[in-house]
């Protein structure tokens, strides 16, 4: 079995949250310099270890077991949102390195390869998943070149050029060389620290359904306008909103989640009644089935509320993921690791946000696996989790790891 060494462990996370350090967090977004300097460092502590390290032409950091394999792929994304916290994403990254210098001390263990990995702008700062789209060529050309920060509204490609990247060829995937992809994260939400648990074996990874909806009422005057004859855009959105805060409910699955993000007003004046509001509408679930019922309620709820206050409403959808389950024998090694060092302390759950892992398991069979967040507080740089539940998390996803390479 492998041991991970906990104080290394910490040591390691603590270092990686210097690149970008904000408060009690990190401001690392995708190629800016902290996050370049990150990399880099990563990159030589994957060396380090004794693995073969580069960095590809999207930025992401690879490092590769000199033993021929299957391997176990291994990581997370390493760049930040905005001002936010020190483990999301970084703590699955650390997780790598640190079994694969497991791994290398293991008398048992070191003939296996462990290859870990650190994806770029999974944080969608140019391109959502850029760095795992890319290396399973999920990735075009056309969308790096329409591409630009959400932020700054630099173009990715100039960003690439700046980071140093763009004479670098882009890894991509060759199935055969692994046996899988195990990811771990911080939950994110209270869930686990609301019943007691200490680790998330995830299930399935929901899927994002996405809606742009615009509503076309009559700007006019504020204080002239009679009631009766007004088509206020911005009353017609609270009003559809009220629709879906009612009926929502009888059409979701027990895990369904769903928010409005967004709403703009048209001119968004005081004493203008808006003549146009644009909402930004969207749910999550881990049931297909689940999320086209949703969808369904959602065009009915659009019609009524367009028929109710005399206003045009129109509906897109812009985004329409799908669910990804996880593997089944990577999910049972999962478990059977967290029942041998956690007996009461461990659950399977759905995971509510989206990770590399649902990339990379529409290649490769894929696990997760959660620890708490303190407070349910995450993408915000007071995101926290204790000491003991990083280390009791890593050293469960090193067994797995082992587990799923000995059964090959």
């Amino acid at each position: 079995m492998p041991r991970i060494n906990g104080e290394r462990l910490i040591r390691r996370l603590r270092k990686f949250a210097t690149f970008g350090a904000y408060k009690t967090g990190v401001h690392r977004p995708t190629y800016s310099p902290q996050d370049m300097e990150s990399r880099r460092w990563l990159a030589a502590e994957y060396e380090s270890v004794g693995l073969a390290a580069h960095i590809d032409g999207v930025g992401n950091v690879f490092g590769r077991s000199p033993r021929p394999g299957p391997a176990m792929l291994i990581g997370s994304h390493s760049e930040s949102q905005n001002h936010a916290g020190w483990l999301d994403g970084a703590m699955g990254v650390i997780y790598g390195l640190e079994i694969a210098h497991a791994f290398s001390e293991s008398e048992a263990c070191r003939n296996m390869a462990i290859d870990p990995v650190a994806w770029s702008d999974e944080e969608s700062h140019f391109v959502p998943f850029l760095g795992s789209r890319s290396f399973v060529g999920d990735l075009g050309q056309a969308e790096i070149d329409a591409a630009r920060s959400r932020s700054t509204g630099q173009p990715l490609r100039e960003a690439l050029k700046e980071a140093g990247l763009d004479k670098l060829a882009c890894e991509t995937i060759r199935p055969e060389r692994y046996a899988g992809y195990l990811e771990a994260h911080i939950e994110q939400g209270d869930s686990l620290e609301a019943t007691g648990k200490r680790l998330g074996v995830v299930t399935s990874i929901v899927a994002i359904w996405q809606y742009r909806i615009v509503i076309e009422g009559v700007q006019n005057h504020a204080g002239t306008t009679r009631m009766a004859i007004r088509r206020d855009a911005g009353m017609a959105a609270v009003r559809l909103a009220g629709l879906i805060d009612g009926s929502f409910p009888k059409a979701a699955g027990p895990r369904s989640v769903w928010t409005m993000g967004r709403l703009d007003l048209e001119p968004g004046a005081p004493s203008i009644i808006p003549g146009r509001a644009t909402m930004l509408f969207q749910f999550r679930d881990d049931e297909e089935a689940t999320l086209l019922r949703l969808e369904e309620t959602l065009h009915g709820l659009v019609r009524e509320a367009s028929q109710m206050t005399g206003c045009e409403m129109t509906i897109e959808r812009i985004t329409a993921g799908q669910p990804l389950h996880m593997d089944a024998s990577f999910q049972e090694a999962l478990l059977a690791a967290a029942r041998g060092h956690c007996p009461d302390g461990y659950v399977r759950m759905p995971s509510g946000a989206s990770h590399d892992a649902q990339i990379l398991g529409r290649a490769i069979p894929a696990g997760m696996l959660f620890v708490p967040s303190i407070g349910g507080i995450s993408h915000h740089w007071t995101e926290d989790t204790a000491e003991a539940d990083l280390i009791l998390g890593c050293q469960v996803l090193a067994d797995a790891a082992e587990r799923i390479l000995a059964g090959r």
